[in-house]
């Protein structure tokens, strides 16, 4: 599910800078508009499996060790972070000055260090614009989140229905109040759209559930067999057509601002759930190839961005000599393979090393 996300975020940013550069324009196709919707799957997932993970280790130790949270999330993340960031602001820069490419980086990493540094690199995005660092805007709201889920699951866990709810309405009244009352353009307005803590919550409350209330879940009427495949059917029809259907109950379920991302975090958790419980041939689903995708897709959403405007350079040579078919053919198969490619020698040289110095510790 994480590469298949990640691969929707791919196809977005392929069709923003497939524009952006002359190439073709697919931004009008609903499969390509899929980047908010994906990322916004992420944070649910993120906050299902964080939780469900807190709690496991609650149970069977009766107690949370908070700095070994930390310590995991910092090596499983920072490590990426850190060198996209060295990539992003020295390396390619300096590479394109050395070519002479004719591309202006829209900021200097004198002006941005310190919201990089500071896990809040949504504020270079609104500052700035759209660049090749664009990705790293939802890891920062994911580090931000851990930093305080993880107490919170620890010294709330009598009461975490309860943390989970509060966190979804502050959330909600934040929207609301930046909705009616802030423009588009202020930071409140940007930080209460973006900060997605209703859809780590949504996936929180999810975790909740399963840990505690598993077999209750799989006997409710909702997860009936025609009941998941109606719900399934209609995510994916979603994530396939998304503005390609124009009709007035489409529109209401899922382009009514504040309402419809809540909408549409829960169906992902319906997702996740019928995943869990109820996909049987596991097979399937955890054959080698998927497990090893599933493995490298934080280096997938972390690199494409990267690779493609790589791509760009290199297909702006021939793009005039070549139908569009075979521009729009050649870019998304060279942006997928060589960002599997990067993203499969990253995790293995570069991430794991980083992971089994955290194993190695653990073992001590």
């Amino acid at each position: 599910m994480r590469f298949f996300a990640a691969l929707l975020v791919l196809l977005h940013h392929s069709a923003t800078i497939g524009r952006k550069y002359g190439l073709f324009d697919l931004e009008n196709v609903g499969l390509f508009r899929n980047g908010a919707n994906a990322v916004n799957f992420f944070f649910v997932l993120s906050g299902f499996l964080i939780t469900y993970l807190l709690q496991k280790e609650q149970s069977q130790t009766q107690n949370i060790n908070i700095k070994q949270f930390y310590l995991r999330r910092i090596r499983r993340i920072w490590p990426l972070y850190f060198l996209l960031i060295a990539i992003g602001t020295i390396f390619l820069p300096l590479a394109i000055s050395i070519s002479g490419l004719d591309y202006q980086m829209p900021y200097s990493i004198g002006q941005t260090w310190y919201y990089f540094l500071f896990f809040c690199p949504i504020m270079v995005l609104h500052i700035y614009g759209h660049h090749l660092l664009e990705p790293l805007w939802s890891i920062g709201v994911e580090e931000i989140f851990y930093l305080m889920w993880a107490p919170l699951v620890k010294f709330f866990k009598k009461h975490l229905p309860v943390v989970i709810f509060a966190t979804m309405g502050l959330k909600i009244v934040a929207e609301v109040a930046a909705y009616f009352f802030f423009d588009s353009s202020s930071v409140f307005y940007l930080l209460a759209f973006n900060y997605n803590f209703e859809s780590m919550a949504t996936g929180a409350l999810g975790a909740y559930l399963l840990f505690n209330a598993k077999s209750s879940i799989e006997n409710k009427l909702c997860f009936k067999p025609i009941v998941r495949l109606l719900v399934c059917s209609l995510v994916l029809l979603f994530l396939f057509f998304n503005i390609n259907i124009d009709n007035a109950v489409w529109n209401a379920l899922f382009f009514t601002p504040i309402v419809s991302p809540l909408i549409l975090s829960f169906l992902y958790l319906y997702v996740i759930f019928s995943v869990v419980l109820f996909c049987k041939p596991k097979g399937v689903l955890e054959n080698k190839v998927l497990v090893t995708l599933g493995e490298i897709s934080y280096g997938i959403y972390m690199y494409h961005c990267c690779v493609m405007f790589s791509v760009v350079v290199l297909l702006s040579k021939f793009k005039d000599a070549l139908p569009q078919w075979a521009v729009v053919v050649l870019f998304l198969s060279l942006a997928v393979a060589i960002t599997l490619v990067v993203s499969y020698f990253s995790k293995r040289w570069f991430e794991d090393w980083f992971l089994q110095r955290n194993k190695s510790k653990v073992s001590k």
